[in-house]
């Protein structure tokens, strides 16, 4: 086996829609190990020159399986540091950082269809997304409006950690999704006990929420423009 992958190199498509690489056999099963890499991530070869999902690949099969089965899986509501990198805001920080932000989180499983949170509720907690889908929505009148809709590697309720103040929105599972759970009280606790830890995570976060005001702005900005050449 070892000799069919010899000098091959993979190329990993990440959910930022960007790829990663070169990388050899040996450090794409330790991604694997850690959920940096899962069964449905795409990955291109020097050998095929062609991207295929992870579990077509045969030398790369038998740890999915192991997965599948139970072996080598974490214990219920444990967190590998390494599936953290999912989420684009942490993408920055180390291995170490990543080891002590896991020992913080709280990790849930909610189900298609599920109130994660719900408009008007008290927020106490920010959510990071690991798998699946969620959406923001607001009810009037018996009315759906989708405000946005989130999937792996986003993140919402990031104004409780700071002011606790009432939910601005629901927020629905579309799909059987994963979470990270942080918490207000856990948050302060970051910050005085490792600022240099705390400092980076929210310094990610600002960036993120600075990108989503400046689009919301360009798209408020060009609907004002069409209406206005509309009404000409």
């Amino acid at each position: 086996m070892a000799t069919q992958v010899e000098g091959v190199q993979f190329y990993i498509w990440g959910i930022d829609q960007a790829a990663y690489g070169p990388i050899e056999l040996p450090t794409l099963v330790n991604w694997i190990k850690d959920e940096r890499v899962l069964a449905d991530t795409w990955i291109f070869t020097s050998r095929d020159l062609a991207w295929r999902k992870a579990t077509d690949f045969p030398e790369l099969q038998m740890f999915f399986r192991r997965k599948a089965t139970g072996a080598a899986v974490a214990s219920p509501g444990s967190i590998q540091a390494g599936s953290l990198r999912r989420v684009k805001i942490l993408a920055s920080l180390s291995d170490a950082q990543l080891e002590r932000l896991a020992q913080v989180m709280e990790l849930q499983r909610v189900k298609q269809w599920s109130m994660v949170v719900k408009q008007g509720d008290p927020g106490d907690s920010m959510y990071l997304i690991l798998e699946g889908e969620l959406r923001a929505r607001m009810v009037a009148a018996g009315k759906e409006t989708i405000l946005s809709t989130l999937g792996a590697g986003e993140f919402f309720g990031d104004m409780s950690l700071f002011d606790q103040g009432p939910r601005s929105a629901d927020v629905v599972a579309n799909m059987d999704s994963t979470l990270l759970k942080l918490t207000a009280t856990t948050f302060e606790n970051l910050a005085k006990e490792s600022p240099d830890l705390a400092a980076p995570f929210l310094m990610s976060t600002v960036k993120t929420l600075a990108a989503r005001i400046r689009a919301d702005n360009k798209r408020l900005k060009d609907s004002v423009k069409f209406n206005s050449a509309a009404g000409n």
